[in-house]
Order: structure tokens, then C-alpha cells, then sequence
């Protein structure tokens, strides 16, 4: 399957509800009763589709049915835009994946469930794996920690916070995939050919979404004649700008206690110069909680993008039991 398949489910929010997109990968295209399922969760102002290079190393290397699932999560890509800027945030996150999981299982029971998550996705992927009682159509069997863990440096929230919703309008894709690329050096090396490929999803042409955030026509190709804008809804910023060190202090205490109640196998995956996943944070992890197995990335910082063949064939090995 060199292609996903794009849907929608519905998620509640309190202010009438919104639509979350997703792209779902079948190793048996047509039929979707894969019982195994990876979701893979991008970081802040990401979509999914920047697991697309994990997804093919995936169903190339699997022995059996999977099924890989990708989410826009809400504000971002295909998805709709939140009413009140305040629901961008983990809980909102995670219980729309908990809408998104009660959809696959309704298409196909899910007997194994593996979770991937990059940066904001890694938060989510927590929630998930060590809140208890939540209703799931199966446990948690593994998870991928991608550079990011329950203490986040002050540092990379403040350099995140200097771009979040402050991206303007481009005459083009290749133009835009210049702009990212200033504020993305930390992915690590990409060829130009695959920094492009990371950028087309990255950008909706200019005036292709109405004032609520539903588009006014079918997604194109990225380019149209007025430009394109980045994907995202630019109210993600206001919750992180309203960020103080006091709930920033109990948000890290809180993701401590999720983390120690994990108990299955967990992957994190660390850039050696991140600036959001100190090594001191890391190597704790090593020693409490599920006690993750650590593989660092030389030369990458925040975060590794998985299309590296040493990035994506670390996940592909943990998660397909090699």
C-alpha cells in the first residue's frame, strides 16, 4: 500500500464537536480487519503525515496483517479547528484518539495495540498508556516515546512559543519548505527531496478553509494561485503563551505519575542535541516507570523525524518483535 486512505470520526469537545481526520495504512488494502494496530501521534504543529516513511517500513517488514493509523490531530492537517483555542491541549488530544480507537475497533476488532508518538504525541501517547480505567478496546502492548518525556525544558517551550501561529503566507510549496527548514534544523540531515515531501502536507492553499476551520472544497495539492498557508490553526499558540512556570511545575508532576503507572515495553528515542528532552530526563526514565530501553540519534536534535533507515528501522524492530 503505497498511499493511506484518508477518514473522519467524529470527536465531542463541548462546543458542539469537530471532526478528526485521519490516514489509515492496511497491509491488506481492502480489507480492513488487521487486528494489530500502531497509532502514530505527530508533534505540536505537525500532521500525519510525516509518518509516512515509518508506515511503508512497516507493512514492508511485517509478517501478518497491521494496520497504521496517523492522525491529524484536531487544528492541524485535515481535521477541523477548535472553537475555543483553550481545548488544544492533552486531555482534548487524548480523547479524541479514545474516539478514534472506538472507530477502529468498530471496523475491525483490535486485538494489539501499539502507540507511537513524536513530541506532543509522545504526551498523548502517556495519557494512554498509564491512565488508568480508560476505555480502550485493548491494552497498550508497546510504546515509542519519540524524543520527549514528563520533564520538558523551559528552553525548547520558549523557542516553540516564537513560531507557533506566526507563519505567514508563501508564494509556494518550495518557498515554504524554506521557511520550515529555519526553524527546523533539529530534525537532523534530509535531503532536499525529502524535506520537500515532509512539507507538501505541511501547507493548504491560501483561503482554502472558512472561518471555523472546515474547508470550503476537497484538500488539492498544496499549491494554488494566492500561495499557501501552514496547516494549522494559529490559536494552537494561545494555551502554551499562557503558560506559567507554576502549571508548568504540576503539568510535570502530573506526567511523572502518568509515566511510573506505564507498565508495558517502551522505545524512547532521543536526539543527542534536543533541546526539549534533557539527557538527565532521559536517562531517568532508563531507571523508573517502564524503564524504557534509550537509543540516541547523533547528530539530530528535537525531534527524529523516523525516515532515517537507522530512526525508522529502530521502531520497525521493537515494534515487530525482531
Amino acid at each position: 500500500m503505497t498511499e493511506p486512505r484518508l477518514d473522519f470520526v467524529n470527536c465531542p469537545d463541548g462546543q458542539g464537536g469537530h471532526r478528526m481526520a485521519y490516514w489509515q495504512w492496511n497491509s491488506s488494502p481492502g480489507d480492513p480487519a488487521a487486528a494489530h494496530v500502531v497509532v502514530c501521534m505527530h508533534g505540536l504543529t505537525r500532521q500525519g503525515r510525516d509518518f509516512d516513511t515509518l508506515a511503508r517500513v512497516l507493512l514492508a517488514q511485517v509478517h501478518g496483517p497491521l494496520r497504521v493509523v496517523c492522525p491529524d490531530i484536531v487544528g492541524r492537517g485535515r481535521s477541523d479547528w477548535l472553537r475555543d483555542p483553550q481545548g488544544y491541549q492533552v486531555p482534548q488530544y487524548a480523547g479524541d484518539v479514545l474516539a478514534l480507537l472506538a472507530a477502529l475497533q468498530a471496523e475491525a476488532p483490535i486485538g494489539a495495540l501499539d502507540v507511537v508518538g513524536t513530541s506532543m504525541g509522545g504526551l498523548i501517547g502517556m495519557v494512554l498508556a498509564g491512565a488508568k480505567d480508560l476505555p480502550l478496546p485493548a491494552p497498550v502492548r508497546r510504546l515509542v516515546l519519540n524524543d520527549v518525556g514528563p520533564a520538558i525544558e523551559a528552553a525548547a517551550i520558549a523557542r516553540i512559543a516564537s513560531y507557533v501561529g506566526r507563519g505567514g503566507r508563501y508564494p509556494d510549496v518550495q518557498a515554504a519548505a524554506d521557511a520550515l527548514w529555519s526553524i527546523s534544523t533539529g530534525f537532523g540531515p534530509h535531503t532536499p527531496e525529502q524535506w520537500l515531501a515532509l512539507t507538501r502536507p505541511m501547507v493548504v492553499p491560501a483561503g482554502e478553509r472558512s472561518a471555523d476551520g472546515r474547508r470550503k472544497q476537497a484538500p488539492g495539492t498544496g499549491e494554488g494561485g494566492d500561495g499557501v498557508v501552514l496547516h494549522y490553526d494559529p490559536a494552537l499558540a494561545e494555551p502554551i503563551r499562557a503558560l506559567t512556570p507554576e502549571i508548568a511545575a504540576q503539568a510535570e508532576q502530573a506526567a511523572w505519575a502518568l509515566y511510573d503507572a506505564i507498565h508495558v515495553p517502551t522505545l524512547l528515542l532521543r536526539g543527542a542535541q534536543s533541546d526539549l528532552l534533557s539527557p538527565a530526563t532521559a536517562q531517568a526514565m532508563t531507571q523508573r516507570g517502564p524503564r524504557a530501553r534509550l537509543v540516541e540519534f547523533a547528530g539530530v536534535g528535537h525531534a527524529p523525524t523516523l525516515i532515517d533507515p537507522a530512526q525508522s528501522g529502530a521502531v520497525a524492530s521493537f515494534l515487530l518483535d525482531r
